[in-house]
Order: C-alpha cells, then sequence, then structure tokens
C-alpha cells in the first residue's frame, strides 16, 4: 500500500514529497509525469483534460509494494485498497494566487485553482473516497521542514487530522466575488 500526497496545484506536494521520500527511503511515483509519459494530456481551452479511466490503469500496473505517489489526480485514479495514508495538503488561497502567476496561469485558471481550494473539493473528494485514510495539513506560513515532520507525523499515525476551511475566511473577507465572479 501507498503513501499518498495530494493537494491542488501550488500547495508544495512535489517539495514535501521529495523530503519524505528522502527520509523514508521510498521510490515516488509521480501521477502527473506518468500522464504526461503516457500521452493522455489533451489540451482544451487552456487546461489539460486528462482521461482518468486510462490513467488509473497505468497507475496500477506502475505501484509498487511500498512507495509515495504524487498529484492531484491521486483522489480519481486511485482505489482505497492501494492507500495506507492520503494526505491532502492545504494552503491559503490568498497565497496562491501569486503562486499562480508566478506559473503565468491565466486569470481563469487562477480563479478555478483557488476556487477549487476555497471550496476544498480535493480534500472533500479525497474523503468520500477513502474515509479514515484522508488527513489534511494546512501548509499557509509552515517552513519545509515543519510541512515536513506534521507529514511524517500523519503518516506515522501520530498526528491528527485538522479542519481547514478557506470559504469562512473568504467569505468573512468578504472576498467571494474576487475567487467566484466571472
Amino acid at each position: 500500500m501507498s503513501i499518498v500526497i495530494t493537494g491542488n496545484p501550488g500547495v508544495g506536494k512535489h517539495t514535501i514529497t521529495e523530503k519524505i521520500a528522502g527520509r523514508l527511503k521510498l521510490p515516488v511515483l509521480d501521477i502527473n509525469a506518468t500522464a504526461k509519459d503516457s500521452g493522455l494530456f489533451e489540451e482544451n481551452g487552456g487546461t489539460n483534460d486528462i482521461d482518468v479511466k486510462k490513467l488509473e490503469k497505468i497507475i496500477e500496473q506502475k505501484i509498487s509494494e511500498k512507495n509515495i505517489i504524487v498529484g492531484h489526480l491521486a483522489p480519481y485514479v486511485l482505489h482505497k485498497n492501494q492507500v495506507e495514508v492520503m494526505v491532502v495538503l492545504r494552503r491559503n488561497p490568498y497565497d496562491l494566487i501569486s503562486v499562480y502567476r508566478d506559473r503565468k496561469y491565466s486569470e481563469r485558471k487562477i480563479k478555478e485553482n483557488t476556487g477549487s481550494e476555497i471550496l476544498g473539493i480535493i480534500a472533500h473528494d479525497a474523503t468520500n473516497q477513502f474515509h479514515e485514510k484522508v488527513f489534511q495539513i494546512n501548509v499557509s506560513e509552515k517552513s519545509i521542514s515543519k510541512t515536513v515532520d506534521e507529514t511524517l507525523e500523519l503518516i506515522l499515525g501520530n498526528k491528527s487530522n485538522e479542519e481547514i476551511d478557506w470559504l469562512e475566511l473568504v467569505s468573512n473577507n468578504n472576498d467571494l466575488e474576487k475567487f467566484f465572479s466571472d
């Protein structure tokens, strides 16, 4: 069974995964790299669509006995029996705006991704599929080493889940239109 690190783009999945893989001496299976190497990305109006059924089959063949899987598509291409623990990294949507601008995302793509983070779509979908195996960590304002330590504590079963609600933050700041208007 695998350890899985997931979350929206820009939350630090790959950085944290590399550090944990090094500490635990485990191989990494990168879902996005696998999809790209398999020719599954299809350009669609500025975003990349992926045939998740095909990707699911490819991932199933690549999973080893014990590894770390990383990618925002994890909740959609894995099965409960393949996952030991799934950590959903979450990041303040206000912080993500600058990350996405640095990545040259379009305004539409910025809103889609920050909106997904605010609503907790990946966390919700992961919890619906993997239930008690899913844990969230708020990486906002934490150093990489602190996030790695907290993630390892979750993996080892020594830390409890964080409840993260960006919708309340955005609503209290009266910024719903900033993230959800056309």
